[in-house]
């Protein structure tokens, strides 16, 4: 007598059938040549990026893998900037040297860093090739800092005191001007300190770097102020409450000494000499 078997696993083996079935479906019928198309692209990428990367562009080999890479797709399409700010796209495009349609393994990553690091605004950058055909490129832009006065002529410096800009400084005239030459090195500690008092920094017209040893501060007003070489921040800090509690640099002063730790110096503006009358001048009549 034959068996029957139960209901229950008849029907769990009715669904595996029919899941191999679907499975079977969607499978390639020659899996071997789709595996050996797959590997064979995978190795004209990968020798690709050698050439990119590793040959002379200029060789037979890299032409025809970048020729070979860019007729299956591999091509320039798009470039995507993050963190521009002062940069030009003009700029940005020649130092990558990449065209729309170009090979995507024809652009070298590093060689663009390396280009786009020494335009004037760049402070670092990083390349990237996202295939198949999108270039992304990171910018860290330097950050305007100070105007520096050198040699009769003014440009602009970032926080490193790397020059940034030469021309159209009219919309930096906010900014601190520093004179000496090795003012850039040392403008950045002194802006720090100085923006602690706000208020007093605002009255400042330029800062000069003495025998390349401390600070002196034109204010605008025409008074000097002398800076020691230590302790710039206290001394900072006393001449601002100095001048909150008394209103010292309100008064007919020429120069605040703050080079001593235990007191202030001030020189008081010398009034102008009175023109001296003769023997035979005639005093001034009286209206009456």
């Amino acid at each position: 007598m034959r068996r029957v078997k139960p209901a229950a696993k008849n029907l769990e083996g009715a669904k595996r059938l029919l899941l191999k079935r679907r499975i079977v479906r969607w499978l390639p019928r020659r899996p071997t040549r789709v595996l050996a198309a797959g590997l064979g692209v995978g190795a004209v990428i990968f020798l690709a990026i050698a050439a990119a990367d590793q040959l002379d562009h200029g060789s037979r080999l890299s032409g025809a893998l970048l020729a070979t890479t860019a007729a299956a797709g591999f091509t320039v399409q798009a470039l995507d900037v993050e963190g521009r700010e002062m940069t030009t796209p003009d700029e940005i495009l020649a130092a990558v040297n990449a065209k729309r349609g170009a090979p995507i393994f024809g652009v070298s990553p590093a060689a663009a860093k390396l280009q786009l690091e020494a335009l004037p605004w760049v402070r670092t950058a990083a390349v990237e090739r996202q295939l198949p055909g999108r270039l992304y490129v990171k910018l860290t832009e330097r950050k305007p800092l100070a105007l520096w006065q050198r040699h009769g002529k003014m440009v602009l410096i970032d926080q490193d005191g790397v020059v940034v800009a030469t021309e159209h400084l009219d919309r930096y005239s906010n900014l601190l001007l520093v004179v000496g030459d090795d003012a850039p090195k040392h403008a950045q500690a002194l802006i720090g300190i100085l923006g602690a008092q706000p208020d007093l920094m605002k009255k400042i017209q330029a800062a000069v770097w003495i025998n390349d040893r401390r600070w002196n501060l034109k204010l605008d007003s025409g008074i000097d102020i002398e800076l020691p070489e230590t302790g710039v921040a206290e001394a900072w800090t006393h001449l601002a409450a100095i001048d909150r509690d008394h209103g010292l640099l309100a008064r007919d002063i020429e120069r605040v000494d703050l080079r001593l730790a235990d007191r202030v110096v001030v020189k008081v503006s010398q009034e102008p000499a009175k023109a001296p009358q003769g023997k035979n001048s005639k005093p001034a009549a009286k209206k009456t």
